[in-house]
């Protein structure tokens, strides 16, 4: 595994993997945004059922004569009067709201846009007995980030990093830009899915070509940078949300900068790494001086050869010729423990996670104020996960933060409901735990699966993660059968999970796997030192048996 020398020859973290890792992780600012965008896209403000179209709404009276209350005096949302009552008293002071029969609302509804003067929910009524259609398009957002990091992830090991990344931008580009445009609620969601698909390619590629570019010691700062990214991205939502309140223009306002990613990513480097791997050996000599020359290593970029990339990378050509499939992943033992572990982390983190941001209205105040809240927990907790990655290991990080998210989340599901500062508080360290855990898993995915393999990997991973974002909203509903219920899946599923890390090999300070055999050497040395220590400690006790006597 030579090629972390030749990256420190031609410059090692220079000019340009300073440029070209800021230009990668600036979209990640926006791709926050698009992930929990319907939180302010499809916010449901209060609303009553509209009269027939002769009542006077500028008289609060004959409205009320429509409106049945519950029992804390709020109009019924999805409930009428059949015809006006008047005459009898109700506990705000009004002589309205009889007994009579009541029926659906059949003229629509009445919305307070006093907060969010237009969004999808008030635009095509997903209330009442369309509610379920608001959660349609976040879950059919979600079926597309899952799509692309199946598809993307494989293509970007087929075709290269590079590649894949300007067909997401543009493509983020266009179906953000036609949402925002939607004439209806499934066009809508159409363009939502293959956003969805975009993003998921940007956000694994925009990880697997920084890090390929990058020599060991740097990895965990570029990781934690594209945390960090993410967090800041969640700030600039709510700024952005609360500027922009109107659906469509803040669609459009988090998808046309795409348009300036698409152009300049054009001068993106592709991965030398990658192409190594695929036998391309002039285009990695290419690549190698190109980036020795902006680093401002002219001679040293002009030492390279192709005897000498031979000479240094013999191994990786004699093993790694072709790509793997995604077949390797369960065929190979090694690669399956790999994917099995890693699997379960990835789906628990994101199982978690968006189960509780994904419901921001639910905590009682301001959304704006609780999105501030959950984007400024991340900075403290990924700075923490920062340290213990980069002093313990990526294991004991990965374990921590799941098991301590889990912890909180069912501590939650025993608090009262009146403790809101608790639950509150209790519900914002979660979070900042897992997203402690989704920094670290990219990281620890990216230097788990070697080069040949490590986009399809990822996207693997990526797509497990999807399927706990789908299943997660489904969970939500068991609060019918017991308020804290999906409290309690959501924290379990995270605590079980952490156990998995105990499987996987640690990576801190280890160079990147480029090959399946080298994965299988890794395994072996690890069998191997295990056989040694156990070897160990009968000579250990044999020894101070014979110093006792």
């Amino acid at each position: 595994m030579a090629f972390n020398d030749l990256l420190l020859q031609v410059g090692g973290a220079g000019r340009f993997q300073q440029i070209q890792v800021t230009l990668v992780v600036l979209p990640l600012l926006l791709m926050a945004s698009h992930n929990t965008l319907q939180n302010f896209t499809a916010a449901v403000p209060t609303h009553h059922c509209r009269p027939p179209a002769d009542t006077n709404l500028s008289k609060d009276r004959e409205l009320d004569a429509w409106l049945p209350r519950d029992g804390q005096g709020r109009p019924e949302s999805c409930l009428r009067f059949t015809s006006p009552q008047r005459g009898l008293p109700f506990p705000n002071g009004t002589e309205t709201n009889g007994t009579g029969a009541t029926e659906p609302c059949a003229h629509g509804w009445i919305y307070d846009n006093s907060t969010f003067p237009s969004t999808i929910v008030m635009e095509w009524d997903l209330v009442c007995s369309r509610r379920a259609l608001r959660q349609l398009a976040q879950s059919l957002y979600m079926v597309g980030v899952l799509l692309g990091a199946m598809i993307f992830g494989h293509l970007a090991d087929r075709l290269g990093r590079r590649k894949v990344l300007i067909l997401n931008y543009l493509q983020t580009a266009v179906s953000g830009t036609c949402a925002a445009f939607a004439p209806n609620f499934p066009v809508y969601c159409a363009f939502r899915l293959l956003s969805g698909m975009s993003l998921a390619g940007i956000s694994l590629n925009c990880m697997t070509l920084n890090v390929e570019w990058m020599p060991i010691h740097t990895r965990a700062c570029v990781g934690t940078l594209i945390g960090y990214v993410y967090s800041l991205g969640q700030f600039l939502l709510a700024g952005v949300a609360y500027a922009v309140p109107h659906w469509r223009y803040l669609q459009l306002l988090v998808s046309v900068p795409f348009f300036a990613f698409f152009i300049y990513s054009w001068f993106f480097i592709e991965s030398a790494r990658w192409y190594s791997s695929s036998g391309r050996l002039d285009l990695t000599l290419k690549a190698l001086q190109r980036v020795a020359w902006i680093n401002g290593k002219r001679e040293e970029g002009a030492s390279l050869s192709m005897e000498v990339l031979r000479a240094s990378l013999q191994k990786e050509l004699t093993l790694g010729k072709g790509q793997a499939s995604a077949v390797e992943l369960l065929r190979c033992p090694a690669l399956r423990r790999l994917f099995l572990c890693l699997s379960m982390l990835w789906f628990a983190t994101s199982f978690a996670y968006y189960g509780l941001v994904m419901d921001l209205q639910g905590f009682g105040v301001s959304i704006y104020l609780i999105q501030v809240i959950f984007g400024a927990v991340d900075l403290p907790a990924k700075l923490v996960g920062f340290l213990v990655i980069n002093s313990m290991g990526r294991r004991p990080a990965q374990m921590a933060s799941l098991l301590l998210a889990g912890v909180c989340i069912l501590i939650n599901g025993v608090v009262p409901q009146d403790q809101s500062i608790v639950r509150t508080s209790l519900a914002v360290l979660g979070k900042g735990c897992l997203a402690a855990s989704f920094n670290c898993i990219f990281l620890y995915t990216g230097e788990l699966y070697p080069t040949v393999i490590r986009q399809t990997g990822l996207g693997m991973g990526s797509t497990l993660a999807r399927v706990g974002s789908i299943v997660s909203p489904l969970v939500s509903m068991t609060a019918e059968i017991y308020p804290s219920v999906p409290l309690f899946i959501y924290g379990a599923v995270p605590v079980a999970a952490s156990a998995a890390t105990a499987f996987l090999p640690e990576t801190l300070g280890q160079p990147l796997p480029d090959t399946v055999q080298d994965v299988e050497d890794r395994r072996g040395k690890r069998r191997q030192q295990r056989q040694e220590r156990k070897q160990m400690v009968p000579l250990q006790a044999s020894a101070q048996a014979k110093d006792g006597l």
